[in-house]
């Protein structure tokens, strides 16, 4: 029989267990992790981007319904990947509205590139030509490309690829654009995601090119995202959680990855995994938001449900990540609940000034930004193709589009 210091010891050990429990590891919550809940997310986040769009081609940037305001800054990245999302959503949906939005998108870019020595780079008003930029329109090409078939803008997406070759370093990276002025590339100075996301640019061109030698630099900056990026960066806990490195790795399964790429997806995984559970945890009640800290951003979650599916997808295909398919879709699905759960309804937009610009978004102190929008779109979308357990990523078919 226990003595009373024994029974007193015990009690203390389990209430510390307890306390460790909800204070190191808090309870998590999913959201609303159903299938109808998630794909009616992905459809509402696309009318925000459809409905705050300028006649220029231009969305709203950031409103803040506090003090009903938009801004007046504005980002050519942020606006090529709002154009991307809508180019995915235009084909998954079968959807003349979103493509009309996205062309309307497209042309505002068209309206800003620089021409030189056989390359066309975005950079409005004449200035910097920022990397992202242009590799964002490329991908955004290639998505309206797999869409709707239609080869009318091909030889504009080579023009891309020639800028974005034309700045790959020797050590395989990228500068971070290029200065006009000066007619060569900005030296000084980094950029932690445009080496990923001229990575994918380069792997859907060679996808939509194969033969014309895109996979050649694609490979390089490949070897240089896994093996060096997150040291040139010092990214203080490795792997940097770069989505734009996971869809291109997806891209590039089918040609063949090295070991070094596959262990590299696997951490990748483990990191996006991580931060979705963090998410969870917050989601989990207040304590989890005392532990954890307040809610991360759409813009930011949506990125870490995009990496994971673009993982999943490579898992499908690669064999050696095949052992982390069932929890990456667990995680992925995860995520997913927790954006549906805290988008804005339509019924909730009603009491806001202007609900047009409330419905459909992720709100953090009051403020939206396109791009929580975005990467929250193109993440739901994936999530919806994990539960129907859809591996591959474009359309099922091209749609139907009129004369330009």
């Amino acid at each position: 029989m226990l003595g009373r210091s024994a029974l007193l010891s015990v009690a203390f050990w389990m209430a510390f267990v307890g306390v460790l429990r909800i204070a190191v590891v808090p309870p998590e919550s999913c959201g609303d992790a159903n299938r109808d809940a998630i794909a009616d997310a992905a459809v509402a986040a696309k009318g925000w981007l459809q409905r705050n769009q300028g006649a220029d081609g231009r969305y709203v940037y950031i409103y803040d319904y506090d003090t009903d305001t938009t801004s007046s800054d504005y980002n050519e990245v942020r606006h090529a990947g709002v154009t991307m999302a809508l180019y995915q959503a235009a084909g998954r949906f079968q959807d003349a509205e979103a493509l009309r939005a996205a062309d309307a998108g497209l042309a505002w870019m068209s309206e800003n590139l620089i021409r030189q020595d056989g390359w066309a780079a975005l950079a409005p008003g004449g200035g910097r030509a920022k990397l992202g930029a242009s590799a964002l329109m490329l991908v955004a090409l290639a998505e309206r490309r797999l869409a709707t078939a239609e080869p009318r803008h091909d030889d504009l997406m080579r023009e891309l690829g020639r800028f974005i070759v034309a700045l790959q370093r020797g050590d395989d990276g990228f500068y971070v654009a290029w200065l006009p002025a000066d007619r060569s590339p900005q030296r000084e100075g980094t950029s932690r995601f445009s080496p990923g996301e001229a990575f994918w640019a380069l792997t859907l061109l060679h996808e939509a090119f194969p033969g014309e030698g895109w996979d050649g630099p694609a490979r390089l900056a490949a070897d240089f995202l896994t093996t060096r990026r997150d040291e040139v960066e010092n990214v203080p806990f490795p792997p940097l959680a770069d989505q734009w490195t996971a869809y291109g790795l997806a891209e590039m399964v089918e040609w063949g990855l090295d070991d070094h790429h596959v262990e590299y997806a696997r951490r990748l995984a483990e990191r996006f995994g991580f931060l979705i559970r963090m998410e969870a945890q917050r989601q989990g009640g207040s304590l989890g938001t005392l532990v954890r800290g307040g809610e991360i951003r759409a813009a930011a979650a949506g990125t870490w449900v995009e990496g994971m599916a673009a993982l999943w997808r490579l898992a499908s295909v690669d064999q050696r990540l095949a052992d982390l398919r069932p929890k990456m879709k667990e995680r992925l699905i995860c995520a997913g609940g927790i954006l549906a759960e805290r988008q804005v309804s339509g019924e909730d937009a009603a009491s806001y000034t202007q609900p047009d610009l409330v419905e459909g978004a992720w709100f953090v102190g009051g403020e939206t930004r396109m791009d929580d929008q975005q990467h929250a779109l193109s993440g739901l979308l994936y999530t919806v193709d994990a539960l129907d357990d859809r591996v591959h990523r474009e359309p099922d078919a091209p749609m139907t589009v009129g004369s330009p």
